[in-house]
């Protein structure tokens, strides 16, 4: 069952629209909040701040940009170089932010490429799974490290276990490709 995150018109005391805000138009209002940001800015923080755990594309940026703008939830802001535009969060946008923020999630939908890939490894010859489970180990470990010293640079306690989160799960997919039979 759905239900009604936000409602535009709500402060002139009547009902325009209503929508419910998905996970990245959320991500996004919660990266503006941070101030005003073009789409590819939005990208760029979404890939820094979110990479570990949830993607953002940039075809999906731009889809919920105008979006948001029309619901009301966000404003455009001033005119950048290469005709860039840049969004401001209005305040029935942070407002649906901030309910969405204490709802009910639901359930995670893990998407991997590398897991299902794994899944359907019995179709590659010993010697392909051996190459993919050896590039997967290796970027992994890379990106291991990495997410290691985020996780010790982090200053709030929120990022802080968000980061220690990466440093788990991809610790568990090194575990997972450990057990992966490549003979």
């Amino acid at each position: 069952m759905s239900r009604p995150l936000w409602t535009a018109g709500e402060s002139r005391g009547t009902v325009d629209k209503v929508t419910e805000l998905n996970a990245t138009a959320a991500a996004l209002l919660g990266l503006l909040h941070d101030g005003p940001k073009t789409g590819g800015q939005l990208v760029a923080s979404a890939g820094e701040r979110f990479g570990a755990f949830f993607s953002v594309t940039r075809s999906q940026v731009y889809r919920e940009l105008p979006a948001l703008a029309a619901a009301g939830l966000l404003k455009l802001g001033k005119q950048g170089p290469r005709s860039s535009q840049q969004y401001v969060i209005t305040p029935a946008g942070k407002k649906a932010f901030k309910t969405w923020l204490s709802t009910e999630p639901g359930p995670d939908h893990l998407r991997s490429p590398l897991i299902l890939r794994l899944v359907h490894a019995g179709s590659l010859g010993g010697k392909q799974r051996v190459a993919m489970v050896d590039s997967a180990k290796q970027a992994y470990t890379a990106k291991l490290d990495e997410l290691k010293t985020q996780a010790k640079s982090a200053d709030d306690p929120f990022a802080k276990a968000a980061a220690d989160f990466a440093v788990a799960h991809t610790k568990a997919v090194l575990k997972l490709l450990d057990a992966v039979p490549t003979s």
